[in-house]
């Protein structure tokens, strides 16, 4: 019997999330979608910044995801910035829930994906960055890339 290959290949990244967020753990979620919205994001015509997920009455929902409408989706397009229900079993809601409540963290999507032709989404537990913890990564990298130059340089 044949091995199904799955496709993880990302449809959008927040590449802010790493920047302003010191990531803690991620979670796969799956998303409640509208036809035409898979459509676009096939398109890869979706945007994830300033984009968040909250817990309200047990549910995880998603907000400010912009996916645009779709261009052949007439009457049945949705609308782009619609509040999306994010799919994830009970105790992992309870879970995250309990951690975003007592250390003050945030819930922020990192990128969408389609696996086994379901669009899914990494969820991310992150804390906030102070911009001299910002300050610090960019010095970090800057030094990491020049390090990497004068390796390839001199070898």
């Amino acid at each position: 019997m044949a091995k199904k290959k799955t496709n993880n290949r990302a449809i959008i990244e927040n590449r802010k999330a790493r920047y302003n967020y010191q990531i803690l753990d991620t979670q796969e979620t799956g998303i409640v979608l509208a036809g035409t919205e898979v459509k676009s994001l096939r398109a890869g015509k979706a945007n994830l910044q300033d984009s968040y997920a909250r817990i309200e009455n047990g549910e995880l929902l998603l907000y400010n995801m912009h996916i645009s409408p779709y261009e052949q989706g007439n009457r049945f397009n949705h609308e782009p910035k619609r509040t999306r229900k994010l799919l994830m079993h009970k105790h992992e809601i309870n879970r995250l829930a309990g951690e975003v409540k007592e250390k003050g963290l945030s819930l922020i999507p990192l990128r969408v994906y389609f696996k086994n032709s379901k669009a899914k989404l990494a969820l991310a537990v992150a804390k906030g960055k102070k911009m001299h913890d910002k300050r610090q990564s960019m010095a970090t990298r800057d030094a990491k890339r020049e390090m990497d130059r004068a390796l390839k340089a001199r070898g």
